[in-house]
């Protein structure tokens, strides 16, 4: 049994329904199913006695620590956090409750729950708690990729507040000796993906004949890791990192944000072609830049591929076709995660 918190999430439903779709081992998902957080990631888990959702908080201690204490999980899978950089310059107060107060209170209620734990048990007891790429800050061009041991030097409230809890889990190791391990990830895509994001929010913008909005000059450059890799990597980590390890996992596929908008479009040509003929690369629109945009991420992950043998499947020519064919394949999704809410943030943000 493990618990994986923030589960029904882009990248956590997404690691679930990867879980069993290779394992038996029963899961345990909790969610405070916020905007983000989409029950309809987990549909097809409806009825599977493999899989229980709860919705819940992980800064919520007395459900947490009943969560564990009823199910006895080997391991907790940390995705939850609030995950959106424009989301947070707009309103850091809850990624601040979110990321850096509600990975305390997980921590707690886990230490508790490891403490007592018979020997055996303890010792194979595993944290994984999920980053991101943007704590180590911005890249210049020619300026070596993201190592484990690079500065930490984040630039938004969002990168702010993950970086301190990962702060928070490296000092839960080497003060109380909890087993935990970080991943720190770069640009995820795929199937699932709340389209406030860039890839899903092009592809849903272009199917609706909307503006294309791009930040700036749209070179702002990311590595993009298909969000399938990233799931693999994770059980890889979970099953053999070292403890108190920090692995960056990264797509090595660095591209500008403008190239990706470009290859969207000229997917959709092909895939769905505009009722006018007219190509998608003519909606595209800039817009105002975003405050202290960062310019350049890149993961180096040879310590994941050298330790523990880890590389991703996915090229970016054949993780972006599956991204975008899942789309088209799946309009109730979109329709549903598409609320009044939604399209009133993206309304105020890209105005």
């Amino acid at each position: 049994m493990i618990l994986v918190t923030g589960g029904a999430g882009f990248i956590g439903a997404n690691f679930v329904l990867d879980w069993l779709a290779q394992s038996d081992e029963p899961v345990i998902t909790l969610d405070k199913l916020t905007y983000a957080g989409n029950p309809e990631n987990l549909q097809s888990l409806q009825g599977d006695a493999r899989h229980t959702l709860v919705q819940g908080d992980i800064g919520d201690a007395a459900l947490v620590s009943q969560l564990l204490a009823t199910h006895q999980p080997r391991a907790v899978v940390n995705f939850a956090a609030e995950s959106h950089v424009d989301r947070s310059i707009h309103g850091p107060g809850d990624f601040i409750q979110t990321n850096i107060v509600g990975t305390f209170n997980l921590l707690e209620s886990v230490r508790g729950y490891w403490s007592a734990l018979p020997a055996e048990d303890k010792e194979a007891f595993r944290f994984l708690h999920v980053s991101t790429d943007e704590v180590y800050g911005s890249l210049k061009k020619d300026d070596p990729a993201f190592t484990e041991s690079s500065h930490i030097e984040p630039n938004s409230p969002y990168s702010a507040s993950k970086a301190a809890s990962d702060h928070l889990v490296r000092a839960w190791h080497h003060t109380y000796g909890l087993p935990v391990l970080t991943t720190n990830c770069s640009n995820n895509y795929g199937p699932y993906h709340f389209p406030e994001k860039l890839i899903p929010l092009l592809i849903v913008n272009s199917l609706a004949g909307k503006p294309l909005p791009v930040y700036g000059d749209g070179q702002q450059i990311r590595d993009w890791l298909y969000v399938k890799d990233h799931c693999s990597a994770i059980r890889r980590v979970l099953e053999a990192g070292r403890l108190g390890e920090i692995y960056n996992v990264g797509g090595w596929n660095e591209k500008a944000n403008l190239d990706i908008v470009h290859t969207v479009c000229a997917l959709l040509d092909e895939l769905r072609p505009r009722a006018d003929g007219k190509p998608y690369k003519d909606q595209i629109t800039y817009v105002t830049d975003r405050p202290g945009h960062d310019r350049r991420y890149a993961i180096d992950a040879r310590k994941l591929e050298r330790e523990l043998g880890w590389k991703p499947l996915e090229t970016f020519d054949t993780g972006i076709r599956k991204t975008v064919q899942w789309y088209l394949d799946n309009p109730e999704w979109v329709a549903h995660v598409q609320s009044g809410a939604y399209r009133e943030w993206v309304q105020k943000q890209y105005a």
